[in-house]
């Protein structure tokens, strides 16, 4: 691969986050933890009559793909359903693991530098498994 694995995009992704928040009594609170690096990201959810995501709070506390991860993640939470959310978590996993396409989630192909970098694959997956979890949580499904 010729791209660098921090570029330049994701090392802005890594400060840009716009939930850096959490919430003060969410639905669900779900942290996720890579034991590889330690990497940790807290996600915190309210969903809306239909189980939709209607908040969201996170806490962030991961390398720059975790945190860049947590960004994409966060940029388009609101208004998903726990089955859109769980999709997106499977096909991010998948596509990490060459076995699927790229997710059809806005950003996540600022990845493809790491795809060769096995060990880096936990902390981007972390903020798309602890948000289906808790929106799957805070609807009552689990």
């Amino acid at each position: 691969m010729n791209a660098p694995l921090y570029n330049a995009e994701i090392l802005r992704l890594a400060t840009e986050n716009p939930i850096d928040e959490r919430l003060a009594s969410p639905m669900a609170s779900v942290e996720k933890r890579s034991p590889i690096c330690g990497s940790r990201v807290t996600v915190d959810v309210n969903v809306d009559g239909e189980g939709r995501v209607s908040e969201a709070g996170m806490l962030v506390r991961a390398c720059a793909l975790g945190q860049a991860s947590s960004s994409l993640l966060a940029a388009n939470l609101i208004g998903r359903t726990p089955e859109e959310l769980a999709a997106a978590r499977d096909a991010l996993t998948a596509w990490l693991a060459r076995e699927g396409d790229a997710p059809d989630w806005p950003g996540l192909d600022i990845f493809t530098p790491a795809l060769d970098y096995t060990a880096r694959h936990p902390s981007i997956r972390l903020a798309f498994e602890a948000a289906a979890e808790a929106a799957e949580i805070a609807r009552g499904t689990k």
